[in-house]
This record gives C-alpha cells, structure tokens and sequence, in this order.
C-alpha cells in the first residue's frame, strides 16, 4: 500500500478513536479527560477526616485524583451536586435529606460525625435561657443547615418558635465577629468556631447540640447517583478512605495527640490550635452506615417532619448506598 496512505488511514483511525472515547477511555490516556473527583466541603473540622485523608496522600495511593472545592453551607453544596458540579460531598444530612426529598439524585456512602454544634452568646446579651433569646437576633449558616433545624427543636422544647426570634443567615467564618464587636448577640453554629468564641472572654456557649438532640447525626459523605454508577469501585475506594482517616483520627485522640490531627488540617480553620485540639475532642467522629446510625437519622427525619421541614421521611433504599 501507497506509504501515503497509509498515514491518511492512519491519522482518521486515530481521529475516530478519539471522538468515540467516551466509551473506549483512549481519551483519557492521551490527555483529553477529566477524571478528578470534585468533593465538595465545608470550613469546618466536622469534615477533618477528608483533610486528614488528603494530608496523607490516602488519595493518591488509590490513584485518585482530587479537588477539594469550599462551600459556605451545606444548601450551597447540594445545590452543586444538584447541577453536577460536584461529584462528592461532605455535608450536613439536613441538606442532603431536603435535596433527596425534592428529588436530587444522591446516596449518603458513610457517616463522618455527630453532634458538633451549639448555641454561643455574648455575655453582654444576658442571655441565660432559651426563653432569654425570645426578640433577639441569632445567626445560623442558613435555612437549609442542620443548625437551624437544631435552633428550631431547641426552641420548641422550651416552649418557643422561630417567631419568637430573628434568625438571621450568615457566613459562618464572620459570624464570631460580629459577636466580638457586639454588632450579634447569640448564634447557633459549628465546631470549630463555638470553640473558637469561647476563647472570647464576653463568649459562652448557651447549650451544645448533644444537649438538643443527644447523638443527633450531622455531617455525613455523599455521593451523586452519576457518579457511584459510573465509578462504582472509585466510590468504594473513598468510602474505605473516609474509615482510615477517621480511625487515624480516634486513634490520635485516644493517645492524646490531637496536635498531630490539628497539624494535617487547612490553615483557614485552623485559626487558633488549641482551640482547635478542644473542639477536635468535643464530638465523636464516625464512619460507615450501621443500623444504630440510621435509627438515629430516622429519628432526626421524623424531627424535621414534626417541625414542618420535611413533608415525609425517606426510605432508607433511597437514602443510602452502601460500599
């Protein structure tokens, strides 16, 4: 055959291959795909397990390529995952069960932590009560966050609703200014910042969420349907990171070594480290999804639903996915 030819042959094969690689995966071994994992975060410890995993190369030993993206509040993350900017989260359920129920198509893969979260005042508020809140303005991340569903059933367990109070949505990072400069009398938010405020001596925390709702789930791993379907076994390999980092973290905890643990996380929540230490021993953190772990989720939905967050609970098939 004609050496000329043959080239021309040569080059439109090699051109096919590539416009079809999105079933021949060639694409991406001569550079053209985008196989990083986009997970999505919030500036928080709750989330300390993805830090530590990222820290630690655990990633990368599994031959998988991130982007840690941020978020302000877990509904800003959902609404991601939603459009498909974002292929995993760490997020809190309450979000994610408001996305489910209005039918984004996404799994919670594992457990990450409980509790975690609480109500701060200035003492200049005077607030000593749930009743002492009644009128006042109190910040949280938002409407979609678990801290307002967490602000909700306080209120209601003292005889109170959100009437009675000017919820207020803010950044969480700013929110412990404008407690420090008086401009905020009260806020309900998430380690590390209730530990972070009471460094502050005109800070105290009012209640912790282990308080309103004993063991009350809060940020878990999540998935998109997309995803899972289409890298079922990359989906596996997260799922057995996020158990390694948090073992590595319960472990440093239990050996009094949080310091190792505050060393691995991002500067930008890492505001005061022994600050951080105490709020890294202030929850549980956890991993996988047992059925102790899901009846206190199923507990957690029949709350929202009593409060008029959710219309309905959702079944666990079309919660959960499980590695």
């Amino acid at each position: 055959m004609n050496k000329k030819i043959t080239f021309v042959l040569v080059l439109a094969l090699a051109a096919f291959l590539v416009m079809g690689s999105a079933s021949a995966g060639l694409f991406d071994f001569l550079g053209g795909g985008d196989d990083t994992v986009k997970i999505g975060y919030l500036p928080s410890d709750h989330d300390a397990a993805l830090f530590v995993a990222d820290a630690q190369g655990l990633y990368k030993e599994k031959n998988i390529s991130t982007e840690l993206v941020q978020f302000n509040n877990g509904g800003d993350l959902m609404t991601a995952m939603a459009s498909g900017d974002v292929d995993v989260g760490y997020v809190g359920i309450a979000p994610v069960l408001s996305s489910v129920s209005s039918g984004v198509p996404v799994k919670v893969i594992s457990s990450a932590q409980v509790e975690g979260s609480g109500i701060i005042v200035t003492d200049d508020s005077n607030i000593k009560s749930a009743q002492d809140l009644a009128g006042k303005t109190i910040a949280t991340p938002g409407e979609a966050s678990i801290q307002h569903v967490l602000l909700s059933a306080y209120l209601k367990a003292n005889g109170m609703s959100l009437d009675d109070v000017n919820e207020s949505a803010m950044k969480v990072p700013s929110i412990n200014d404008a407690l420090k400069t008086g401009n905020l009398p009260a806020a309900i938010t998430f380690q590390p910042y209730v530990s972070l405020g009471e460094t502050d001596d005109n800070i105290d925390e009012l209640v912790d969420s282990s308080e309103i709702m004993p063991g009350h789930p809060c940020c878990v791993v999540v998935a998109s349907d997309d995803f899972i379907k289409n890298h079922e076994d990359t989906a596996k390999d997260i799922v057995a990171i996020h158990e390694n980092a948090t073992t590595f973290i319960n472990e440093q905890i239990k050996a009094n070594k949080t310091d190792d643990i505050v060393k691995l996380l991002p500067e930008d929540i890492v505001a005061d480290p022994a600050a951080e230490a105490d709020s890294l021993q202030s929850f549980p953190f956890i991993f996988g999804l047992d059925d102790t772990y899901k009846a206190n989720v199923d507990a957690f939905q029949q709350l929202e639903v009593d409060l008029g967050i959710l219309n309905e609970t959702i079944s666990h098939e079309d919660l959960y996915w499980e590695a």
